[in-house]
């Protein structure tokens, strides 16, 4: 039963049993040696490291052509990680790249529509529209927003925040992008959305009970700690509806080293979603925009999000501790310092990482790859000037 033994190497792995975890995906590709999805699953532990013997093995499958595209794309992106934990930095390239762009072909993800759908929501957002309802929602401040892109430090992040023993972590919740289907009005993909200009319509009363209804339906997701975190990235394009249904909830916006941040996406293969992350420039241009509607919420909502740069807690990890639990109203815990010591269950791929001490080495990984992001130099330009050396 080789899919019911990776199932149960991916419960292990969230409760931090890492060597079971390994030996069951090894059950998995005992039981079945081309389940390219057991292979990724091994990479994707990102602690872990491939012998020799295993990336001839992967490399065979995928040169044989005998194997269906899904194990195919996997066994791209675990041949990456492998060759780059090898320092075959170009080798992997290679295979990061190939897997990309087998993920392309399946993706559905339009660059000029998400750009589109972030101009129009800074088009119906201006500081006016909230000065003018300043006090509309609901007034718990129970939830600590983690927003950002995908591979920018979060899961560090909230990890530190649920070592606080007022602080549950909980996990990417899906709501607040619920409420945003909600509002939209949308049968069909291609009709016009109605959001975000239906907050506008909506009244004090109407805004609390949204906040309200937020509360008790993440209320299942919780301890008994007075806050939680809810880390779904994707929540960043969201800030002003948080605002209004939960204007004292506190919102973190994640941020890493541009190049890092693509690069690691570009390397990432995501279970679900997150589909603009298969493909260099279709990165660049993602977090573009994610750049320009996060300029928008801090000039029609000034400080109302705490940036905090994953380089800035590599370096001074107290400091930023410190920094993070004053934003959210908390005295300072040491057990935040000694994050890696929390037991909690982590569902991302940041997952073995967040169980260890600070390390540096992620810092600088993708200069190992430098002569292939010119891609990203290009689209993203001023963004890394200055920055090829964090």
């Amino acid at each position: 039963h080789s899919r019911l033994q990776m199932s149960l190497g991916h419960a292990l792995k969230t409760v931090g049993r890492q060597a079971d975890s390994v030996a069951a995906y090894r059950r998995a590709i005992a039981a079945e040696p081309g389940l390219g999805e057991a292979y990724w699953s091994l990479a994707n532990l990102k602690t872990f490291r491939f012998a020799d013997n295993d990336l001839r093995t992967m490399q065979n499958l995928v040169e044989t052509g005998e194997i269906e595209q899904r194990d195919e794309f996997h066994l791209c992106f675990a041949l990456g990680k492998g060759l780059e934990d090898a320092g075959q930095y170009a080798e992997s390239f290679h295979f990061y790249e190939r897997g990309n762009l087998l993920k392309q072909q399946q993706s559905r993800y339009d660059p000029d529509e998400n750009a589109q759908t972030f101009d129009h929501i800074i088009a119906h957002t201006s500081a006016a529209h909230f000065t003018e309802r300043a006090d509309y929602g609901h007034a718990a401040s129970d939830p600590i927003f983690i927003v950002g892109l995908p591979r920018s430090g979060s899961t560090l992040l909230e990890q530190i925040l649920a070592s606080h023993p007022l602080v549950d972590g909980t996990m990417e919740l899906p709501n607040v992008l619920q409420f945003v289907r909600r509002l939209s009005g949308k049968r069909n993909r291609d009709d016009p959305s109605s959001y975000p200009q239906a907050l506008w319509s909506m009244s004090a009363a109407e805004c609390h009970a949204l906040g309200q209804e937020y509360l008790d339906a993440t209320r299942v997701q919780r301890g008994e700690a007075p806050f939680f975190i809810d880390k779904m990235p994707n929540n960043f394009a969201h800030v002003g509806l948080i605002h209004m249904i939960l204007p004292n909830a506190k919102i973190i916006d994640a941020r890493r080293h541009p190049l890092a941040t693509c690069f690691s996406c570009f390397k990432q293969l995501f279970a679900a979603g997150q589909e603009f992350t298969y493909g260099l420039d279709v990165i660049g241009g993602y977090y573009r925009d994610y750049l320009r509607i996060m300029a928008h919420w801090d000039a029609v909502l000034p400080g109302r999000v705490l940036r905090v740069q994953y380089e800035d807690v590599i370096e001074d990890l107290e400091h930023q501790v410190r920094r993070m639990l004053d934003y959210c109203g908390l005295e300072f815990d040491a057990r935040c310092l000694a994050f890696h010591e929390n037991k909690r269950a982590v569902r991302t791929a940041s997952s073995e990482q967040v169980r260890q001490p600070l390390y540096t080495d992620a810092v600088h990984q993708w200069q190992h790859f430098q002569a292939h992001l010119q891609p990203l130099h290009e689209i993203l330009g001023d963004e890394t000037v200055g920055l090829n050396s964090p």
